[in-house]
């Protein structure tokens, strides 16, 4: 018998012959010599240098842009960007849409002389890529994450990326540490678990070693890390950036999409069995909302900060772990999305399409926050190993509408056959072209704006990022009751998959109890440590106490369009109030799933044919918003004997969801031991319940009823 196993047990190894053992040996020794173990080892580059700040980019001054000298970020990042192939590092499991922006209002005089933000009748065709960012292509939607929210303006002076997430901050401050950060969220090296999910030790012991991480991480521990579907979340482009109006000058601005359809979330358990149910569940339903003519929209605006106004704030505007409050400087509409377009192919277009923040027009500049300077060389080396090479801008998806004439040619995968034998510039075999356009207030050529630097160059962090928890404590405070409720249970559940004391501990006593102290003491006691006593670091006081702004509650629409509402039916069942109902939902824009036993005609109480679109088993109630029982005895008798019923209406109940019962419905009650509430609705007839289940869908949850709701079977 010849062993072939490096690891083999002496008791594989007992009764081969000498020859096979030694050859065994052998394969050992050669494997061992490839074997490191960095324990008690000084950090060093790939090529052995030892390095003395690996927190910090080498900028010019501590507020100042970060430098192509600086070879440990280059190195670090390269190595980073070119870990996987083909599937992205991050942001692999995407869906995506084409659509339009449409500006509201010329804005070349007061904030951009960027081409698409001038005509108010002009449509600027757009490409959006949503997505989660820590599973690969076949996890799950519902998976508790950040989501991004890619945007790729095609505008007529050249493409234009608005690259970001659902949420306004980040994990860390400088690009350096982008790798840290998804090393520790991604599955575990030794055993590549968990897929699509940051509740495990890596991650909890990289944010709690790093405070700067602390109020993103409460962001991801939101509602807003489980949103309901990819039309009801918020974009932001995370960073500031500048806009330059025709006259050259400067303004800051902060990016930020609002969903039309309201922001809303699911809840934990909800999300969990939606995972298992239909892993495609957003992806479907964007899909499907688009289809059906239901197109989502966003409004786009921006925070203004005049550059007068860069230091007057009690946090640096470059620090992308920061947001400025909406109560600080508004958010000033400027133009519309919509997305009205399903991909024709979804590896040419989804998987293909290539973001990146460099990707910016005239009219759109870069701030020096260091996690942004990192971003712009790290997308487009990403792209190159991704999609082959550096003509990845050629791939149908990608292209421009503008001309592209750069005079690179050559490399993998060209597609273009150039004319002419110049390709360089200046030239005079071709006439000098392609030439240089100069800059100018209109379809000028690009020029990064004129800011002044005068600083030494230095690896270190700004004085003014190192406050890591204010801006924590503001949004814990900003959040509903429910949502605080939500949050707590979030970082017990995550922190209760940490198997490791001391990470648990660190977390708790050494950045929740920073944030806030009632959080970190709840905590505490859910996961085994002892709550603390005190904050480790004096607490800042916030410029504001509270942000409405930040509260999913206040962020609703206030009516039910593109809500998906199930009417659960049975043989018997009054087929007039099942219309009745259709049409009063279909005329307030919610989408009708009528449910039967079966995926077959269901037979009214008049003896005619009820048409179904499924049945309750097909199409569970994690899938919908809200749920409505017509009446009809025999209908209403059938149900209450049929167990896939009756836990349709306890999980309905038990996930916050409105329901209404018609008529006999109403003795359902009684069959679930449940009673009435305020999104529990019963009534004579359809025309009764209409007004009170159409307020309590647009409340989108019935928070009323959470601590009832434990006692209720999963």
């Amino acid at each position: 018998m010849a062993i072939d196993k490096p690891d083999a047990t002496p008791s594989e190894l007992a009764g081969t012959d000498t020859l096979d053992r030694a050859n065994h040996n052998a394969k050992v020794d050669s494997l061992e010599r490839f074997r490191s173990d960095a324990t008690g080892k000084a950090l060093r580059t790939n090529q052995g240098v030892k390095i003395s700040d690996n927190q910090n980019t080498l900028r010019v001054g501590a507020r100042g842009p970060s430098l192509l000298e600086d070879f440990i970020m280059r190195e670090k990042i390269t190595h980073f960007d070119h870990e996987r192939i083909p599937e992205r590092i991050v942001h692999a499991r995407g869906t995506a849409a084409h659509g339009y922006f449409q500006v509201y209002k010329p804005l070349g005089d007061t904030l951009s002389k960027a081409g698409f933000l001038q005509d108010p009748a002009k449509q600027t065709p757009v490409f959006v890529r949503f997505s989660t960012v820590q599973g690969p292509r076949g996890s799950g939607d519902t998976v508790r994450d950040v989501r991004g929210f890619a945007v790729k303006f095609f505008t007529e002076e050249g493409n234009f990326d608005l690259v970001g997430n659902n949420m306004p901050v980040f994990f860390i401050q400088d690009a350096i540490k982008f790798p840290d950060f998804v090393h520790a969220v991604k599955p575990e090296p030794h055993n590549e678990i968990p897929t699509g999910g940051s509740a495990h030790d890596t991650f909890w012991d990289f944010v709690s070693l790093t405070p700067e991480s602390a109020h993103m991480v409460l962001w991801t521990m939101t509602d807003r890390a489980i949103p309901v579907n990819l039309r009801s979340m918020q974009g932001f482009g995370i960073h500031t950036f500048r806009m330059i109006d025709k006259k050259g000058v400067s303004r800051f601005v902060k990016f930020h999409w609002k969903p039309k359809q309201g922001v809303r979330s699911l809840v934990w358990d909800e999300a969990q069995k939606l995972a298992g149910k239909d892993t495609d569940a957003h992806r479907r339903d964007l899909w499907e909302a688009i289809e059906s003519g239901d197109y989502p929209e966003w409004e786009l605006g921006v925070q203004i900060v005049e550059e007068k106004d860069e230091h007057t704030f009690d946090f640096d505007l470059l620090d992308p772990t920061k947001i400025i409050p909406e109560e600080l400087v508004p958010v000033t509409p400027i133009g519309k999305m919509v997305l009205n377009r399903n991909p024709d192919n979804f590896f040419a277009e989804t998987e293909q399409v290539a973001f990146c923040p460099a990707h910016i027009v005239p009219g759109i500049d870069f701030s020096n926050d260091p996690l942004l300077q990192g971003r712009l060389f790290s997308y487009t080396d990403t792209q190159i190993s991704r999609l082959g090479g550096p003509n990845f801008h050629e791939i149908p998806i990608n292209r421009p509408l503008a001309p592209n004439h750069s005079n690179q040619r050559d490399a993998m995968h060209r597609q273009r056959i150039d004319k002419g034998r110049a390709s360089y510039e200046p030239n005079s075999i071709d006439g000098g072209w392609p030439k240089e356009t100069p800059p100018g207030p209109v379809d000028g050529g690009f020029e990064s704006y004129h800011e002044r630097v005068d600083a030494h160059k230095v690896r270190e962090r700004s004085e003014s990022f190192k406050d890591h928890f204010s801006q924590a404590t503001l949004f814990y405070h900003s959040l509903s009751k429910p949502e605080q409720e939500h949050v707590v249970d979030a970082y017990s559940f995550e922190l209760g998959k940490v198997e490791r004391q001391w990470i648990r501990e660190r977390q708790v006593k050494e950045i929740l109890a920073n944030i806030d102290l009632d959080l970190a003491q709840r905590v505490a006691r859910k996961i085994g440590v002892e709550p603390p006593t005190a904050p480790t670091v004096p607490p800042k006081k916030p410029s504001l106490e509270k942000s409405p702004a930040l509260s999913q509650l206040n962020l609703l629409s206030g009516n039910i369009k593109g809500f998906k509402v199930a009417v659960l039916i049975a043989d018997g069942v009054n087929g007039a109030e099942v219309d009745a109902m259709k049409k009063a939902l279909k005329a307030e824009g919610a989408h009708v799933k009528v449910l039967g036993p079966t995926a077959g005609p269901v037979k009214g109480a008049d003896g005619k044919p009820v048409p179904v679109d499924g049945s309750a088993e097909g199409l569970p109630s994690v899938a919908v918003d809200a749920v409505f029982v017509p009446g009809g005895a025999q209908s209403v008798k059938a149900m209450q004997d049929d167990g896939v019923y009756k836990h349709y209406l306890l999980e309905a109940y038990k996930h916050l969801k409105a329901i209404a019962l018609s008529g006999e419905a109403k003795d359902l009650l009684q069959a679930v031991h449940l009673t009435a509430d305020e999104g529990l609705l019963t009534g004579a007839d359809v025309k009764a319940l209409q007004k009170p289940f159409f307020a309590a869908m647009a409340k989108h949850r019935v928070w009323a009823r959470m601590p009832k709701i434990k006692s209720i079977p999963a």
